[in-house]
């Protein structure tokens, strides 16, 4: 029960260091987006890449659940369901300022990237730590 704490939190925290860091690169590479994003009128570019920097936060945070739950199911549908509860407030205050398809695709791909996320864990380091070639230091 502690691992399945422990990963949704990580997820959580994941997302949050991810988007915070990705949102400042994105501040200080373009200089037109720090501009307008206070009044938050996005072009379509804009746009395109705040959706993929979200899901970028997702499929991190999907695989920093999944890694330290063990690959934990629970956890990870847990933490899409925490993230979905968490933004669909902030979209809905939000609702007029983008369009609706913007929306949708942002509130669909925090759960489907986050399972997504999950599974690269589960299909590639899974594996390998069960056959004893994912450990970095000492015998096998």
């Amino acid at each position: 029960m502690l691992r399945i704490i422990a990963g949704i939190v990580a997820g959580l925290f994941a997302w949050v260091v991810v988007a915070t860091v990705g949102n400042r690169v994105l501040r200080a590479a373009w200089p037109g987006y720090a501009v307008v994003e206070v009044a938050m009128n996005f072009t379509l570019a804009m746009l395109l890449t705040r959706l993929l920097l979200g899901a970028l936060s997702s499929l991190c945070a999907g695989f920093f659940a999944a890694w330290i739950a063990k690959g934990n199911r629970v956890a990870v549908m847990v933490l899409a369901g925490l993230l979905l509860v968490a933004f669909i407030p902030v979209h809905y205050t939000l609702w007029e300022r983008f369009p609706v398809w913007y929306h949708l695709t942002f509130l669909v791909s925090l759960v489907a990237v986050t399972m997504l996320g999950a599974m690269m864990y589960s299909r590639y380091v899974g594996p390998m730590r069960a056959r004893g070639q994912g450990k970095r230091y000492g015998p096998k």
